[in-house]
């Protein structure tokens, strides 16, 4: 119940004040994220995939790395783990 209350919430980010998914996806042409893909999405599917605790963790991870000095790039959830 709490995961998909969760979950609700980011897709409700992602619609909504996200700069790479939602209203203002105009103003950033090229994307904001520096990851693929974008932390919003990768926080969903960690979320999905682990649970609240352990998913969360990993998305907060991942969102305190997105800072100016991080290269960014590719960075899949592993799925065959």
């Amino acid at each position: 119940m709490v995961r998909k209350i969760v979950l609700w919430l980011i897709r409700l980010y992602q619609k909504t004040l996200s700069p790479d998914h939602g209203w203002f996806k105009k103003r950033f042409l090229f994307g904001y994220c520096r990851f693929n893909p974008t932390c919003s999405e990768y926080a969903y599917q960690t979320i999905k995939k682990y649970g609240v605790i352990r998913g969360g963790i990993k998305a907060i991870w991942r969102i305190l790395r997105c800072n100016p000095f991080s290269k960014g790039g590719e960075d899949p959830i592993n799925y065959d783990k």
